[in-house]
């Protein structure tokens, strides 16, 4: 815009102070802002996401918010739980524990009184534990219940059989144990009644349950601890508003297999550039035994409880090295986003629940998948319609394909439009006559646009999808400064031609520049479109169809009735064979002058060119 601006007044400025007639310099000026102007750009941009949002859904990714490919492109963090990203999600009960580590139906009793009698949304792991084994609950009543919240992590209910009266508390066992005073035991003697007298909770036995704890994660078994109230007579009816001195009765324990597709994506979003990071809830060793079962190094480990302890500063510090964020409530993942993006990045997050919802509208890219809850799914900008990530790595390239296509168009207009229209404001200062005619600069750009409407199409170099691509305009600055000259230099040199070799009057001017400029702007374009050799990388067809159809229109008009009416006159047969020359050379000083750009920037960046 600033050029733009800034050439149009320069142009208006050289006619008025040269006293040509003000209103054609005016309508001069005016278009030339239009030829400056990529006005094509809404309807790239829109084609080329529509496009793109279409083959993401041949990929199983549903596409709610268009520019939202955008940003999967340019996303290089993703951020996901692992069960059902990294796991199968299929969470069975295995073991039902005492304190001892010994198999116990008393657990699974008690797990399943919980998980029965819970009123609110059931988790996986409660459906694990209904599922496992049919227990008769019928000689149970429900009496209240504190549901499970991520603050607490737990979900306490209060049954009663007769004149036993029971809380059965369920959850995250660091929060469990540590409202502990006694424990069972099967070697605990019984008292007449004939009820199991608990055990105190003493240091010693604190450090052999969380050994039993730790063993039970360090083989990738997900824990709940299960705990009852110690004295349940005492409890008030219908309300429980005391989760303190419980009686541990031991853990149940969940296996949830890695899945086998897991670790070959996890290789491709790696190498194409995309950290993954695992936020879960889990405890640390149940995350660090599915990274080594998927052969994922731990670069960096952060609980819940040290994400808390830290402020913003301190946490945006420690998220770049850190893969691992465990025993993390929903608000400590949206700091943990809004960490990373103060760090420069774009980020994905990848969620299902309805704890994600604030996170899925933090990200950059909130994705949920097809099974997810309503709320996940609302909030989300993508859905995936397998909860796989080879669908998500399937999306990231389509992403970056629509990027790449939109960057073409944005090069393509930006360079080729600035040297031509900077040809012809420096023309001004030396030709008795407008170098072209605002009805012929207008056609031109017109046919140029009509060149480029095959973009959305093209093909994408591999080269452009293997990284994350983002907005720069510092580089697309630098493009333009750096290819557009050239165009310019090939401008005035066919105003030379033109003048002093064919001794062109003020038609036959207008005529070979509009011709030669048409050209130069379409061509260019096989070799702007790609990093590499233009032979090497095909163009969709349809878009080398239009490109060589417009130039050849633009050959033919001024032999055509029209030519009188656009102010052309037929070209010598000798322009022809200049304008293949210059056309040949310029081509091949372009490509030159591209890839010592690209070596240039890949050494400022340190990749390899």
């Amino acid at each position: 815009m600033r050029l733009t601006l800034l050439l149009v007044l320069f142009t208006l400025l050289v006619n008025v102070a040269f006293h040509r007639p003000l209103l054609e310099s005016f309508l001069f000026a005016v278009a030339l802002a239009v030829g400056l102007t990529p006005e094509l750009l809404p309807m790239v941009v829109s084609v080329t996401l529509a496009r793109g949002a279409m083959r993401m859904a041949a990929q199983k990714v549903i596409v709610k918010r268009l520019t939202a490919i955008q940003d999967m492109g340019a996303m290089d963090v993703l951020c996901t739980d692992k069960t059902g990203t990294l796991t199968e999600a299929k969470i069975r009960l295995e073991k039902h524990v005492d304190p001892q580590g010994n198999e116990s139906d008393r657990v699974l009793e008690l797990a399943y009184l919980n998980s029965f009698f819970e009123s609110g949304l059931k988790s996986p792991m409660d459906d694990a534990i209904l599922a496992h084994q049919h227990i008769d609950v019928s000689g149970w009543t429900k009496i209240d219940e504190v549901p499970f919240d991520f603050e607490r992590r737990r979900v306490s209910v209060l049954v009663e059989r007769g004149a036993d009266r029971l809380l059965i508390v369920k959850g995250a066992p660091e929060d469990v144990l540590r409202l502990c005073t006694h424990y069972e035991c099967d070697s605990c003697l019984r008292p007449p009644d004939g009820r199991q007298q608990p055990k105190t909770f003493d240091t010693e036995a604190q450090a052999q349950v969380r050994a039993l704890f730790d063993r039970l994660g360090a083989d990738g078994f997900r824990v709940l601890a299960v705990a009852t109230k110690r004295e349940p007579e005492t409890l008030v009816d219908a309300v429980v508003d005391d989760e303190s001195e419980l009686v541990l009765a031991g853990f149940a324990a969940f296996l949830d297999p890695p899945k086998a597709s897991a670790k070959p994506a996890l290789q491709a979003l790696a190498a194409s550039g995309v950290a993954v990071k695992i936020i879960t809830g889990d405890n640390e060793q149940v995350a660090r035994h599915v990274f080594g079962e998927l052969g994922i190094p731990v670069t960096g480990v952060l609980t819940g409880a040290e994400i808390g302890a830290m402020n913003d500063d301190a946490l945006r510090a420690r998220v770049e090295d850190v893969n691992l964020f465990a025993r993390a409530n929903p608000q400590q993942k949206n700091r943990v986003l809004l960490a990373l993006k103060a760090r420069g990045h774009v980020v994905g997050y990848m969620g299902d629940g309805i704890n994600d919802a604030p996170s899925l509208h933090t990200a950059d890219v909130g994705i949920s998948v097809d099974s997810a809850v309503d709320v996940a799914k609302q909030a989300a900008a993508m859905i995936l319609l397998e909860n796989d990530l080879n669908v998500l790595y399937a999306g990231i390239r389509e992403g970056r394909r629509t990027f790449g296509n939109v960057m073409k168009y944005i090069m393509m207009a930006t360079s080729s439009n600035f040297g031509n229209m900077f040809s012809m404001a420096a023309a001004t200062l030396f030709l008795p006559f407008l170098p072209m005619l605002p009805l012929q600069i207008l056609l031109n750009n017109f046919l140029y646009d009509l060149s480029e409407l095959p973009i959305p199409l093209d093909n994408v170099d591999e080269q452009d999808l293997a990284r994350p691509r983002r907005w720069d305009m510092a580089f697309i600055r630098d493009f333009m400064v750096c290819i557009g000259p050239i165009s310019s230099i090939f401008d005035f040199l066919t105003f030379w031609l033109l003048l002093k070799v064919l001794h062109a009057d003020e038609t036959l001017f207008h005529t070979g520049w509009f011709v030669e400029s048409l050209a130069t702007q379409v061509l260019v374009i096989f070799v702007i479109r790609t990093r590499g050799s233009p032979f090497a990388s095909r163009p969709h067809p349809a878009l080398l169809l239009t490109s060589l159809g417009i130039v050849g229109v633009a050959m033919v008009l001024p032999f055509t009735p029209l030519a009188g009416m656009l102010g052309f006159t037929p070209l010598p047969p000798e322009f022809f064979g200049l304008l293949a020359g210059l056309m040949i050379v310029y081509l091949v000083l372009v490509e030159i002058v591209k890839r010592w750009f690209y070596r240039r920037l890949a050494q400022r960046q340190g990749a390899p060119a």
